[in-house]
């Protein structure tokens, strides 16, 4: 009747829903092989970029920021395209290989913080102290003299 009706349309749209959903998990599983395969394009590209670069400058990332962008939207485009995540171990692994390819020799050098000369160091203690100094005098007279503040 009625309700049975009911009942096998709605088990009919479930089963439906169920066999889509499986058959997008099945094409979304993320595809290794095609994205490792599509990935040293992103590399080469990158490369060729990097060879309009003098290679003293490859340490500043304001000489290549752009070509480093291109490179990062690469990747994560062939990584998409093959239905996997990014970043994921397999492209970091790509990307850090074209990091040691590219700035193994970019360490990151602790910089020597010193004090400046005495004459200075003092100079830039005593004007802001002389300034404070300055205006709690000013208001402590200014209030004293409420006469010309009316």
């Amino acid at each position: 009747s009625g309700k049975q009706k009911y009942v096998k349309e709605y088990v009919s749209d479930v089963f439906v829903l169920l066999l889509f959903q499986c058959a997008c998990q099945q094409t979304n599983l993320c595809n290794e092989s095609l994205m490792l395969e599509k990935l040293p394009a992103c590399g080469k590209s990158f490369e060729e970029m990097m060879k309009k670069v003098d290679s003293k400058k490859w340490c500043n990332l304001t000489e290549f920021i752009m070509y480093y962008d291109n490179f990062t939207q690469c990747t994560e485009r062939e990584a998409n395209n093959a239905s996997c995540f990014w970043p994921n171990p397999l492209a970091e692994g790509f990307i850090t290989g074209i990091h040691k390819q590219f700035f193994s020799n970019c360490t990151s050098e602790k910089v020597h913080w010193e004090d400046p000369p005495d004459e200075i160091l003092i100079t830039l203690i005593l004007i802001p102290v002389m300034l404070t100094c300055a205006m709690i005098t000013l208001v402590v007279w200014c209030s004293k003299r409420s006469d010309i503040l009316v």
